[in-house]
């Protein structure tokens, strides 16, 4: 019996044995990924703007198509100068590691006010973000004190606080991607999106 027992688990440990060799040596299956598939957003356009080109809705990102569209050098660059704030608005540009409104971007945050009061059922989100130096916790904290600052220069020209939402964004979303000056100058702004 003994005997019979020991040639029985002699059978099975070389049956898992070459069960080991024969499916960790095959080749995996190749799996093909599945394309994404995108649907353009909407536009919108108000009906007492007629003067201004329309503009996406708040939650619209910019998708394959829109990156498409920017062929040309100077609309690219254009684009990436202009963060993700919606048409007629002007992003706001900060300095390294601070959140108070700059001389020469006083100008863009007084043509965003002026908008906002001649077309007074327009809201609009203040998004701060920052570039990628530093930690995630601090950019965050940073994003807000830059979106705070702009809503309060907003504020301060008679614009109505229900009017104007803040989030930071923090490093999350850059629209320059290169580890230089240019591009982390690029990332530290406020955006500017019209909401409904």
């Amino acid at each position: 019996m003994k005997k019979e027992m020991g040639q029985f688990f002699t059978a099975v440990a070389i049956v898992c044995t070459v069960s080991l060799f024969t499916f960790a040596c095959s080749k995996p299956v190749k799996v093909e990924p599945v394309a994404p598939t995108t649907t353009a957003p909407a536009t919108t356009v108000e009906a007492d703007r007629p003067d201004h080109a329309p503009w996406e809705p708040a939650e619209a990102w910019p998708g394959p198509a829109e990156e498409e569209a920017l062929t040309d050098t100077g609309a690219r660059e254009l684009a990436l100068r202009e963060g993700r704030t919606s048409t007629p608005l002007f992003p706001v540009y900060f300095d390294f590691d601070r959140s108070n409104i700059r001389p020469d971007q006083e100008g863009r945050i007084t043509e965003n006010g002026n908008y906002l009061l001649d077309n007074m059922r327009v809201r609009v989100r203040i998004e701060g973000n920052t570039d990628d130096r530093g930690t995630r916790e601090y950019n965050m904290a940073l994003g807000e004190r830059r979106a705070m600052s702009a809503k309060k220069y907003l504020m301060d020209m008679g614009i109505a606080a229900g009017r104007l939402e803040t989030v930071s964004y923090g490093e999350e979303r850059p629209i320059a991607f290169g580890q230089d000056e240019e591009s982390w100058s690029l990332n530290r702004r406020a955006d500017f999106v019209l909401l409904r």
